[in-house]
């Protein structure tokens, strides 16, 4: 199956891989996203961090000109580009600043990891191992729950199993199918 790619009058969906921290979610992204890309998906990631990161290191030229006071630094080669922004203050990112930066014509599908509250469809990762609430009973948002305990999911979404990515990447490419599919005018 392939999907029709991103237009102008359609940009990417957005689908959120929303959970507890530990819960598996960049595991599961990490055997999903293969799986999408495999059936010709073009698939970017937003993913939320909740501890401080770099991914310029010291030593390197980059980081010696952004510690030197460069606000914003643009890395750039033939395979790829990283553009790093400091941000003026600290602060928690806003998702919808965030899809901004994404190129959403240029994607099939944009996959938000993390930003567990955010009013955007997700899927649930929730270990009942892990102790914590499942976010599906009150999330009007979520569409599906992946785990490892189905037994103990109490829920008419449909539940997949955190151990089957194909499955779990089937669920997703039918959604976006489904997403995709042209809507009839709405008669007054």
């Amino acid at each position: 199956m392939t999907a029709q790619p991103a237009s102008a009058a359609q940009p990417a969906p957005v689908l959120g891989i929303a959970g507890w921290s530990g819960a598996g979610k960049t595991t599961l992204l990490a055997a999903v996203i293969p799986r999408l890309t495999a059936a010709g998906l073009r698939v970017a990631l937003v993913k939320h961090a909740h501890h401080r990161f770099d991914v310029d290191h010291p030593g390197k030229d980059s980081h010696r000109l952004r510690e030197a006071g460069a606000r914003e630094v643009l890395i750039t080669s033939a395979r790829r580009h990283v553009r790093i922004v400091e941000r003026a203050e600290p602060r928690d990112p806003v998702l919808e600043e965030e899809l901004a930066r994404v190129d959403r014509q240029r994607n099939d599908l944009v996959l938000v990891e993390g930003f567990r509250h955010a009013p955007i469809p997700k899927l649930e990762v929730w270990r009942a191992a892990r102790g914590e609430p499942p976010l599906y009973p009150g999330d009007a948002h979520i569409l599906a729950v992946v785990t490892d305990s189905p037994e103990q999911v109490d829920t008419r979404l449909p539940v997949l199993a955190l151990d089957q990515p194909e499955s779990v990447a089937a669920f997703i490419r039918r959604w976006l199918e489904e997403v995709r599919q042209p809507r009839a005018p709405q008669n007054e």
